[in-house]
């Protein structure tokens, strides 16, 4: 007979075993669900699936002051999507705005903001993407008026107004507002539509999130700094949280317009302690009094 101290070493190298045998693939998985949630929190959905298209495919219409941009396909078709592109060529495009033959990408697709998302992150939106059915399906031209359809003068724009780099989360700051701070600057990248542009499409960094009536498809977007005249310093906090999980206000009524979408798509996806933190983070930020509704 075995001597008895012999079973649970047996034992414990059987698990191990296991583990190492099906770790790999648990892992993998893991991966494309957490994906997942973050495409959700990226809001990739609404923006990269036209109206009546296929999800992800493209050709999405967003009307901007300078012209309409249509988004590309982002399923992982080796042809018209992303199913060459290797994990570089991906965190390039995140981190710096760069296609894989080297051409700038139009600010309009939030690289400014993504930036800030971390690798581990962005990989793992690849691996969710590069998990799904590949849709052929050639990306639209832009529809943009000159000299902004120049491509190259998009150099000087990163020269002027962009910031490369990951999110650095503030060690004075708890864990929780540093999530919120990540997800409201990064992934979710509120500001690019809730902060009004100059002339040259650049966010203004002395209003940021302050609104702008010149938001996608000519929309209002307003203002969500927690300034309590024209931003939402008046809303419970729960009013807030209802409102990015479902799109309904305080008053009943539902959110309308790319915002709609935002939630529809991504948002009611989300945690609760993610759309708290969410909050949170909103409410602590400067109030800015900016006020963007029509004029009656």
């Amino acid at each position: 007979m075995p001597a008895p101290w012999r079973q649970p070493i047996v034992a414990a190298a059987l698990v191990l075993m296991l583990l190492a045998t099906t770790s790999p693939a648990a892992e993998e998985e893991d991966n494309r669900r957490r994906g997942e949630y973050l495409v959700r929190a990226g809001n990739c959905f609404s923006c990269h699936t036209a109206v009546g298209g296929q999800p992800l495919a493209g050709g999405r219409a967003i009307a901007t002051p300078f012209g309409t941009f249509y988004s590309p396909n982002i399923t992982p078709d080796p042809e018209t999507g992303i199913g060459r592109w290797t994990d570089a060529e991906f965190l390039k495009a995140l981190r710096e705005g760069a296609r894989p033959d080297g051409a700038d990408c139009f600010p309009v697709f939030p690289y400014p903001s993504f930036t800030r998302i971390i690798d581990n992150d962005a990989l793992a939106i690849k691996a969710y993407l590069f998990s799904l059915p590949p849709v052929r399906q050639d990306n639209r031209p832009h529809d943009v008026r000159f000299p902004f359809s120049w491509r190259f003068l998009q150099t000087g724009w990163k020269l002027l107004f962009f910031t490369p780099g990951p999110f650095q989360p503030a060690p004075e700051r708890s864990a929780a507002y540093n999530r919120g701070a990540y997800l409201v600057t990064a992934l979710a990248h509120c500001g690019e539509c809730h902060t009004p542009r100059n002339f040259l499409g650049a966010v203004r960094s002395g209003q940021r999130l302050a609104g702008t009536p010149d938001g996608p498809g000519g929309l209002i977007v307003p203002n969500v700094t927690p300034d309590p005249g024209t931003g939402i310093g008046k809303w419970e906090k729960r009013d807030l949280l209802q409102f990015l999980r479902t799109g309904t206000k305080s008053n009943q009524s539902k959110v309308k317009g790319a915002m709609r979408a935002t939630i529809e798509d991504g948002l009611k996806y989300l945690s609760d302690a993610d759309l708290e933190a969410i909050a949170d983070y909103l409410f602590t930020q400067p109030p800015i009094f900016h006020n963007v509704a029509p004029k009656r």
